[in-house]
């Protein structure tokens, strides 16, 4: 979730340096300011005016203080909770390189290091970041000479990242979220609205249920943006893994692709396979698994389950696949294809039932109830959502029944509750 601004608030915790968020823990942990300093190695007055500068930026006051000791209130815990979330993503990347890091390293130096690893070049990185190429790597500079070592190979291909560089771009990714969600937290104790919601989705998710959550959810959220990321589910994988979007909706793999991401099933679907109102084989009711394989077909990419069970109803026939396809997930091209040609089509009954409807498409007479496969969301393990996250979340599981239920009633689902 990337920090934006909803009405007239706005938080930028992340601007903060990072002595001075750590200053903050500190002062939490021990419940004195002298104490803080000795631990963060600055003056009294320095944790002091970084205080003042963090609840400043608030707009909060993050402290109650005793002649004996500073508690954090509320507002302050809840800054607690994600800056120690941030370190604990960050620290340990900072540690395998360096002990000195922890200290030394600021925000504009990780800031660069990650325009870099994405951008493979530091002019490029300079230029997505608004920066000088020059600002950019005397910050990555900095970085490798407290590190005691190179954190890119510089090859005649271009600029190579190494596996230091990697591991400390991926632990800095996930600690400016953790800021940016702060930024989000800290709004709702004012009842302003910070940030954005970004979701992974499919084709299925996009035509069903993220239309019925979302619009639940502007009853209750109507400024806040929110974005849909589409792509192929290897690279929503590795966006969901960075921070870089908040969860995904659609088909769930079984099993989980990798064990830092959490699985949950909202409903079943089942392939369907179509064809085109004026096709040879509309409305025929015995259609062999042969009369399919002597026409072309519109399938999905290689490696989606729907293409799994699309092979494995031709092999477990014992017949020859179809040589002729077009691959793609888009619904639209495979009816315009199926409308102005013979071929047919592998897809999502869910998603085909609403061009079914319409009488753009016709369902074959073939029984894929063995097809059946999850539908939900995935997330990061270690993922704290924000309130408004959460409330997007929950209303998931409700747009997903209705969608199992009876997906085209709508009036059905206007008259349900949050």
């Amino acid at each position: 979730m990337t920090t934006s601004d909803c009405g007239e608030r706005t938080l930028k915790i992340s601007r903060h340096s990072l002595r001075h968020l750590r200053a903050f823990l500190a002062v939490v942990e021990t419940g004195s300011v002298t104490k803080a300093a000795d631990l963060c190695f600055v003056s009294q007055p320095a944790v002091t005016q970084a205080l003042g500068k963090i609840e400043h930026t608030a707009g909060l006051p993050l402290f109650s203080r005793t002649p004996q000791r500073i508690f954090a209130n509320q507002a302050g815990e809840i800054l607690a909770r994600r800056l120690t979330r941030a370190f604990a993503f960050l620290d340990p990347a900072l540690a395998e390189l360096s002990p000195r890091l922890r200290v030394t390293t600021t925000t504009a130096q990780l800031t660069s290091l990650v325009a870099v690893r994405e951008a493979e070049s530091f002019t490029l990185a300079a230029s997505r970041l608004g920066l000088s190429q020059p600002a950019v790597y005397r910050a990555v500079s900095q970085l490798e000479q407290e590190a005691g070592r190179p954190l890119f190979d510089r090859t005649a291909q271009g600029i190579v990242p190494t596996r230091a560089a990697d591991l400390l771009a991926q632990a800095a990714r996930l600690a400016f979220v953790e800021l940016e969600h702060a930024d989000a937290d800290l709004a709702e104790l004012t009842a302003a609205e910070i940030g954005e919601i970004v979701v992974g989705a499919t084709p299925l998710a996009k035509s069903f249920v993220l239309p019925r959550s979302i619009g639940v959810f502007r009853r209750y959220r109507p400024n806040l943006p929110i974005r849909i990321k589409e792509g192929p589910y290897p690279d929503l994988l590795t966006a969901l893994r960075r921070g870089e979007i908040d969860f995904m909706v659609g088909a769930l793999r079984e099993p989980a692709p990798i064990a830092d991401v959490e699985q949950r099933t909202l409903f079943f679907d089942t392939v369907v396979l179509v064809c085109g109102t004026r096709h040879p084989l509309a409305g025929r009711a015995g259609v062999t698994m042969e009369d399919l394989a002597t026409f072309p077909w519109v399938v999905s990419p290689a490696g989606t389950p729907i293409r799994g069970y699309f092979d494995s109803l031709f092999q477990t026939a014992g017949i020859s696949a179809p040589r002729s396809f077009v691959e793609t997930g888009s619904l639209i091209l495979m009816r315009e294809l199926l409308d102005g040609s013979d071929h047919l089509g592998c897809t999502s009954r869910l998603q085909a039932e609403a061009e079914i409807a319409r009488g753009l498409m016709r369902a074959l007479p073939i029984d894929l109830a063995h097809t059946s496969r999850p539908i939900g969301v995935t997330l990061r393990r270690d993922w704290l959502p924000t309130r408004a996250q959460q409330q997007f979340l929950d209303l998931l599981p409700n747009a997903a029944n209705l969608v199992a239920e009876e997906p085209y009633n709508q009036n059905l689902w206007a008259a349900q509750p949050i």
